[in-house]
């Protein structure tokens, strides 16, 4: 007999629909899966058998064979283990599904019978959705994240022997449900904040520009001046995420199994700060069969690299058109990937080899160039702020107020990115930090006297085109925070004074 199963391969952030068919016949008892698997996917036909001998079935007599279409996607994963297993038990007529071509089957099997969680669990919804099915079964630590698709029905899976009945009509199971509103209505609890950051206003202020525009920042200061524990405080002050963007970011997470048992959503924008030992392939994604990476990860977030100039020149590099597309693009022998990559870059470095101030270190001019030299030129352009943090004063460690709270300046940039979103409405762009020529172009006009004075500083400290247009941007942002339609002499004056690297002047 021949029994029809529906199921769902994830390839890259995307799922795409998998038929399985199963046909049951006479012959020496034999079991073969076809229809390039992988690995893990020929390794489920001892697990389906196990797992339906112990759940009560019996082990089908005679030939068997699974085919995985189409045929030139590869299967990958244990994903496949429930489907495959209550295709067999339709075709060795063990059981008489009555409801199997309206649902999308995804599942690992223990061995024991129960179904364990997946990887991609909310792209595998997704997928239902647009291939018309009345529904999903799929593991219950999965069920929230996939419920938080509308329009479908998200039936969770205990057990193999469950499943059976359910499609069969003999045991009704709940659908469940996810009120998404209730989720963002509880705002998440921070366990850092700004406050708790003495001194260092300057940085504040810089780090709140650059949360207000999307902007990278780089921050420059001698070891325990606290530019990690800055860094750490961003993500406080960032806007909280829309629903689109929490879906976007949810899939990334999901498929690489990031998510806690019964989570639905990333509420918080992530922070990714990977070790300065990072490949190329870990930072950007890959291996054979291409996979997000850590710019990936931090997609609609922070990607906090410490000690930029200890990492590989040749993975910073990698970097270059990320920042400026919002994508990576990854091309392997199996295929070809592209990966959203919307992401905020934080890097913290010394401003010597040995860590001090150039006029403290003993480093000669030669060794504090090499040193800088490691961070390329068109990476430094790609970066809108230079921040300097200075040492600690005495006084401001004494201090009992320690400043502004971070839901405060939270506030102040969530107003900030209002006045962005109103600007660019009906457009791709979602920050200043993301426009391109035709809104600069548009939105950033400057009057003869400010326009003279970038003028002059671009003559002075011979800045690149890119670094003109970052000035800008930032320009834009501090517009924006003050409120101002019209960007204002001062807002410029600041702009430039966050190119210090492209001057080499800071202590």
């Amino acid at each position: 007999m021949l029994a029809q199963v529906f199921a769902a391969a994830v390839q890259g952030i995307d799922a795409h629909p998998i038929e399985i068919e199963v046909d049951s016949n006479f012959g020496a008892t034999f079991l073969v899966i076809v229809g390039l698997p992988d690995a893990a996917v020929k390794e489920s036909r001892d697990r389906v058998l196990t797992a339906m001998t112990n759940s009560g079935f019996r082990f089908p007599m005679g030939r068997t064979t699974i085919n995985l279409a189409p045929a030139d996607i590869r299967k990958e994963g244990p994903s496949f283990d429930l489907p495959i297993a209550l295709g067999i038990l339709a075709a060795s007529e063990q059981i008489e599904p009555k409801f199997l071509d309206q649902y999308l089957i995804v599942g690992e099997l223990a061995l024991t019978g129960a179904v364990r969680p997946i990887k991609g669990a909310l792209t595998v919804a997704l997928r239902a959705r647009a291939e018309g099915r009345k529904g999903l079964l799929i593991p219950k630590d999965n069920a929230a994240e996939a419920a938080v698709v509308d329009g479908l029905q998200v039936v969770p899976i205990q057990n193999l022997r469950e499943a059976a009945l359910f499609l069969e009509g003999q045991v009704s199971i709940q659908p469940i449900s996810v009120d998404i509103s209730a989720l963002f209505a509880v705002d998440p609890t921070e366990e850092a904040d700004m406050a708790e950051v003495k001194g260092q206003e300057s940085v504040k202020r810089a780090l709140e520009i650059a949360a207000a525009g999307g902007h990278n920042t780089l921050l420059i200061g001698p070891p325990g001046t606290g530019k990690s524990m800055l860094a750490k405080r961003l993500p406080t002050i960032l806007p909280p995420l829309t629903l689109d963007e929490a879906l976007e970011t949810t899939k990334i997470h999901s498929i690489c199994g990031l998510l806690e048992p019964g989570q639905a959503l990333v509420r918080t924008r992530p922070f990714r700060s990977p070790h300065h030992t990072a490949s190329d392939a870990g930072l950007l994604g890959g291996n054979a069969n291409p996979t997000p990476g850590e710019i990936s990860l931090a997609h609609h977030g922070v990607l906090f690299l410490d000690e930029l100039p200890e990492f590989k020149r040749s993975v910073l590099e990698t970097m270059r058109q990320p920042l400026e597309e919002g994508r990576v693009t990854i091309s392997r022998a199996a295929g070809t990937m592209t990966f959203p990559a919307q992401f905020m870059l934080l890097a913290a470095m010394n401003p010597t080899p040995d860590g001090k101030m150039p006029h403290e270190s003993r480093s000669s001019p030669r060794e504090i160039q090499a040193y800088l030299g490691r961070i390329s030129g068109p990476l430094l352009d790609r970066i809108d702020l230079h921040i300097e943090v200075p040492a600690v004063k005495f006084a401001d460690l004494g201090k009992a107020s320690t400043g502004e709270s971070s839901s405060v300046i939270r506030a102040r940039v969530v107003e900030a990115r209002r006045r962005q979103q109103a600007r660019f409405q009906g457009r791709k762009v979602n920050c200043n930090a993301r426009m391109g020529s035709r809104e600069l172009k548009q939105f950033v006009q400057l009057d003869e006297m400010t326009a003279q004075l970038l003028k002059n500083a671009m003559s002075e400290y011979n800045l690149s085109a890119r670094a003109y247009d970052r000035i800008l941007k930032v320009a834009r942002t501090i517009a924006d925070l003050a409120d101002r339609d019209a960007i204002a002499h001062e807002d410029v004056l600041e702009a430039i004074q966050y190119r210090s690297l492209d001057r080499q002047l800071w202590g």
